[in-house]
């Protein structure tokens, strides 16, 4: 591996503090934590760059578990459950016991992520094929209404299909559209239905036009921010780790794309993330 490229994967310096923020969603368990130390220390680096709370998402049932258990760790940290649509084959009986048992968690605050990836399939060894992942979007559908807590959406690729299922269905109260990368048109349909949007590093990338297209459609009290850790780091350190700290990289890119402040971005995600998420005020 050449110097540069070594460069390019380490870890992005701490910005500059943005206060206060929420990573709406992240993987702590794939950032490298396994004890409660380690959780400590990636919020304890969170904090120094304005980041209050995270997330952390499950997409397995081994991570549905660690997330639980984090968010009693710290309280910083409040976790969601579901398994992953590339992973719906694992929704046994035995799965949907267990997911209903941890989504009566007090600190689990939503259903997610799951969803449809249409990308995948054929690509990937052992990845769900479609209709299984619409079954199971559909009982995560089901029990994101029976617990009452916000349904966390995985699109990839299928935009016109994930509509479909959440009009057949009827959506739950409050839905969460992650790492939201579609165009403008998905951006209306997901705005007009009252939805709310979570932007990621993507935002910042030179690839993404639509995207930031879309992000000027998006009212303020629907949008929310994210790492998705250890993924999507921003611009210009994609391809290195990303960790909650860096989440102050995107939200000063998206404030660029939206012509906005980043500390009006940073006060007003944080603001729907604590309403969306039914958490504690992370304002002074």
């Amino acid at each position: 591996m050449s110097s540069s490229s070594r460069q390019r994967r380490e870890p992005p310096p701490v910005p500059e503090p943005l206060t206060p923020l929420i990573d709406a969603h992240t993987h702590l368990d794939a950032c490298g934590t396994r004890t409660a130390d380690d959780v400590a220390a990636v919020l304890d680096r969170a904090n120094s760059a304005g980041v209050q709370a995270v997330v952390t998402i499950a997409d397995d049932l081994d991570a549905a578990r660690w997330a639980a258990g984090a968010a009693e760790w710290d309280p910083r940290v409040y976790a969601a459950v579901a398994l992953h649509p590339t992973r719906a084959d694992a929704l046994t009986d035995d799965a949907r016991a267990e997911l209903e048992r941890l989504a009566a968690h007090p600190r689990v605050v939503a259903i997610g992520e799951t969803g449809l990836d249409l990308y995948w399939p054929g690509r990937l060894e052992g990845c769900a094929e479609p209709a299984v992942q619409r079954e199971a979007f559909a009982w995560h559908i089901d029990l994101a209404k029976r617990s009452g807590k916000p349904l966390m959406i995985h699109n990839r690729d299928a935009d016109d299909e994930v509509l479909d299922v959440l009009r057949a269905e009827g959506a739950p109260e409050t839905v969460i559209f992650h790492c939201f990368s579609s165009g403008p048109a998905m951006a209306r349909s997901c705005v007009d239905a009252g939805w709310l949007l979570s932007l990621s590093g993507t935002v910042s990338f030179k690839n993404a036009r639509e995207l930031r297209e879309a992000a000027t459609l998006i009212p303020v009290d629907q949008l929310l921010v994210e790492t998705d850790a250890p993924f999507l780091t921003p611009h210009p350190f994609r391809g290195a780790p990303n960790e909650p700290y860096c989440l102050p990289y995107t939200v000063r890119a998206l404030a660029d794309v939206v012509g906005r402040a980043p500390e009006e971005i940073a006060e007003q995600t944080s603001v729907t993330a604590e309403r969306a998420y039914g958490l504690q005020s992370c304002r002074p």
